[in-house]
């Protein structure tokens, strides 16, 4: 019979992550592990209080279908029996592992791929005074994408010290939903005159509607207005490429499933990530490939990483160990 555990564990950062919405000093995440006999199976989750998840909850979540999992339940299953988020994303992936090692194959076999390639990622710099965004950037600036968080008054102040800088680096600017329509469109000029390739989720979801009908002169990409397929033809309308978080999705099961249909409908596609180890990276290899942004730098974030982690030079990552997942 199977057995199943869920802890959680804490990640100290570098530095604190600042986004629009606060800081965070460490990565919390929660780790399934689905036994059954001697393979074992992980994923890794960051519950996310934007979409009021915590710790407790996700744990408390996975407790509640204990009995079905021990019992059997397969990915397939396991869609009707949580919503999208982080618990049924560990346990997604979990599972996605577990399959992997009993079949004897690696996981981006049984989703389809020949092959993993690696990927290059975005680098992230937190939001912060000008000049010390513009310092990140310059330690950063040999890296192929730098993501600039934004949200406060001097944000184009930002991206200019950034992009003086790094003049050769592509950027994408996040506002992680602080901006209004108004303040999107007095920036979105100045951003296109910095050569800002993408602006993400600039305003809060749910008040996105605005964006229909108007043609940025940077592509729109959506993060928080897109979790599932449910949203995916509303996020057609207004937006040019969606971001798609294991963690929103609720796993690499639905993550797939929404990746083919958004390209399908002709949009672009980054591959997202929140704050956590490789073991949270590994399964988003498989999305990324192909994606026209890859945002998979979790683990460079990190103090420490988890032992073995994804090998990682400068901003290209390798795939992963079957002993590290999948």
């Amino acid at each position: 019979m199977r057995t199943l555990s869920a802890e959680v564990e804490r990640w100290p950062l570098k530095q604190a992550f600042v986004i629009s919405r606060g800081a965070k000093t460490e990565a919390a995440v929660v780790v399934a592990e689905i036994a059954d006999g001697p393979r074992r199976g992980r994923g890794e989750a960051v519950p996310y209080a934007r979409y009021g998840e915590t710790i407790e909850g996700v744990v408390a979540q996975i407790e509640t279908v204990r009995g079905r999992i021990v019992a059997g339940a397969d990915r397939a299953e396991l869609q009707g029996l949580l919503p999208p988020g982080a618990a049924r994303n560990a346990l997604d992936c979990a599972l996605w592992d577990l399959e992997a090692k009993r079949a004897g194959v690696r996981a981006w076999t049984l989703a389809g791929r020949a092959r993993l390639d690696p990927v290059k990622t975005c680098f992230t710099i937190s939001l912060g005074p000008p000049e010390a965004m513009a310092q990140a950037a310059r330690e950063n600036a040999r890296r192929p994408i730098l993501k600039l968080k934004i949200g406060e008054r001097d944000d184009l102040a930002a991206v200019a010290a950034v992009r003086a800088a790094a003049p050769k680096t592509r950027l994408i600017v996040d506002a992680n939903e602080a901006l209004t329509f108004d303040e999107l469109r007095r920036l979105a000029p100045e951003l296109a005159a910095l050569d800002v390739m993408l602006i993400e989720q600039p305003l809060r979801a749910g008040e996105d509607a605005a964006l229909e009908g108007y043609l940025s002169p940077v592509p729109l990409c959506a993060d928080e207005s897109l979790h599932t397929r449910a949203e995916l033809a509303a996020c057609a309308r207004r937006y040019a490429s969606v971001n798609i978080k294991l963690d929103k999705a609720g796993g690499l099961t639905e993550a797939l499933a929404l990746a083919a249909e958004a390209s399908a409908l002709g949009l672009g596609l980054m591959i997202g990530c929140m704050v956590a180890t490789s073991l949270a990276m590994a399964p988003a290899m498989i999305l990324a490939q192909g994606a026209q942004v890859a945002d998979l730098d979790g683990p460079l974030l990190l103090t420490r990483d988890r032992e073995p982690g994804l090998a990682i030079t400068g901003s290209l990552i390798e795939p992963p160990s079957p002993d590290l997942w999948g």
